[in-house]
């Protein structure tokens, strides 16, 4: 096991609840990585790029993606994050409510690092981001930023 680091997460989310949901599950995890959210594709990439009101943000260690995204879908994020150099090495984790089988195919195909279906039951939900946060700080190697 890795030493624990504290670690900046981009959750590309367009669902307010869902949002609120993710928030809570780090707070109640105690968890003390940094959360920054934006609400669609476009933005994302803006974020990532470090593209106008995103020129001071720090470089995710982990982006949480939802595929069904306004203005560009999570599959086309995807598509531009791994086909960007500087970009690719971030570990993305699909999170979605679709469980359809091409979605996953798709998101794997697009090199996701993981792909996780949302519970719809609240406490599930919480319990599921927390393991993908204790994942990636306490077991996972992520490169230096």
């Amino acid at each position: 096991m890795s030493s624990h680091r504290d670690i900046d997460v981009l959750l590309v989310e367009d669902d307010p609840g869902d949002v609120l949901m993710t928030r809570e599950a780090f707070a109640d995890n105690k968890v003390t990585n940094r959360l920054s959210v934006v609400s669609d594709g476009v933005s994302a990439l803006e974020y990532l790029r470090k593209e106008g009101q995103y020129a001071d943000v720090a470089t995710p260690d982990l982006i949480l993606l939802d595929l069904n995204l306004p203005r560009m879908d999570g599959r086309e994020v995807l598509m531009a994050l791994k086909g960007d150099e500087k970009l690719r090495s971030i570990p993305v984790v699909v999170l979605t409510t679709s469980e359809a089988e091409e979605d996953v195919v798709r998101s794997y195909s697009l090199h996701a690092n993981a792909y996780v279906t949302k519970p719809v039951d609240f406490d599930r939900f919480i319990e599921v981001v927390r393991q993908i946060d204790d994942f990636f700080v306490t077991v996972v190697r992520l490169p230096k930023r």
